[in-house]
């Protein structure tokens, strides 16, 4: 088991505060958006999401019980994404948001999975190997990579959007948002392919922190409405899920080649 870092304790403390800010509004946080108002026992389904992040997130700084908050957040994570974000695709497939939507969960899952790679124990290796240990950190780390891929293109599809966010100390607006649509596009294929897998990780999580830090915290702290304050708690909860997967690399040269 890789040691606990300081990305595993900003991981679960996201993890508390999601499932806190959704029992405080009796409804889903935004990292569980959007489920249709319609749909039958909604109401019990975002209590149940509410308290499988704040469980999970206590138990992941739990040792005796960090496999098995890690094993639950996981199972929910891909169960979210298969029932309710993928559905958004297959929708909307033109619809870049769709995709973007798909991959912000993707992210926290590939987290998730990074952690229960780490604490899975003898249960987890004999029943369920195939996501553990070090295979278990490389399924992760494809699917952060694949999840990367959409985030850069919807910078390039929204230009105007993306660049409205750029801070007004920055030059260019416009050609931020290029650039950080090339980024996430490029930091993914790294990941995918092996090319300096930590570098393109790392980077993408300091992109992500830079982005939670310089456009969303200011706006909350100036009065935010409901929407920006969902885009914030996604942001954070996006760069705490980076984070674990790039402090996954730790030991690996940072200009080495041909590993994911």
């Amino acid at each position: 088991m890789r040691v606990a870092s300081l990305g595993h304790g900003v991981f679960a403390a996201t993890m508390i505060a999601i499932g806190i800010q959704g029992f405080a509004k009796g409804d889903f946080a935004p990292v569980w958006q959007p489920v249709p108002k319609g749909m039958a026992a909604r109401e019990a389904l975002a209590h149940l999401s509410a308290f499988v992040s704040l469980a999970s997130g206590i138990g992941l700084l739990w040792r005796p019980v960090a496999a098995v908050a890690a094993r639950v957040l996981l199972v929910w994570l891909l169960l979210w994404l298969l029932l309710f974000k993928v559905p958004l695709v297959f929708a909307a497939p033109s619809v870049e948001v769709s995709w973007e939507s798909c991959g912000e969960t993707a992210v926290i899952a590939a987290g998730a999975w990074v952690l229960y790679a780490w604490f899975g124990g003898p249960w987890d290796r004999q029943h369920l190997g195939f996501a553990t240990r070090e295979n278990g950190v490389r399924i992760a780390r494809v699917l952060y990579g694949l999840a990367l891929i959409p985030f850069g293109l919807a910078h390039l599809a929204y230009v105007a959007e993306t660049a409205a966010l750029v801070p007004g100390w920055l030059p260019s607006p416009g050609a931020w948002a290029y650039f950080t649509g090339c980024t996430y596009v490029a930091a993914g294929v790294g990941v995918l392919v092996g090319a300096y897998p930590r570098l393109a990780a790392s980077l993408s999580a300091l992109q992500m922190g830079a982005f939670t830090l310089l456009v969303w915290v200011p706006i909350a702290m100036a009065g935010a409405s409901a929407f920006q304050w969902s885009e914030t708690v996604v942001s954070w909860a996006l760069t705490a899920s980076a984070w674990v997967v790039a402090d996954s690399y730790r030991g690996t040269p940072w200009l080495s080649r041909g590993s994911r």
